[in-house]
């Protein structure tokens, strides 16, 4: 059952990362690089493996909700950053 979850997870996160892909052969107004695509795919393996993670080794429901959706979270405040710059580090997308 663990396996077929981590599978289920990392093909998700393939789907995710297909999606802008697909775009850009269909419109200009997606237009991604090497960088962009490999940037993203850290933070979506990344989130979706720290979550599999939590989910194995957290024992009780209510702090592996908890815990995932602070990753989730960060994940959302990180892919936001660098996408358009609401906090204005230097890593800002805008």
């Amino acid at each position: 059952m663990k396996n077929k979850r981590l599978i289920i997870i990392l093909a998700a996160m393939s789907v995710l990362l297909l999606i802008p892909f697909i775009a850009m052969q269909f419109t200009d107004e997606v237009n991604w690089t090497f960088r962009d695509f490999a940037i993203m795919g850290v933070l979506l393996y990344g989130t979706g493996l720290l979550c599999e993670l939590v989910l194995r080794k957290v024992k009780t429901v209510q702090n592996r909700i908890l815990i995932c959706g602070v990753v989730v979270i960060v994940f959302l405040l990180i892919w936001a950053e660098l996408a358009v710059g609401i906090f204005g580090t230097p890593f800002a997308g805008s």
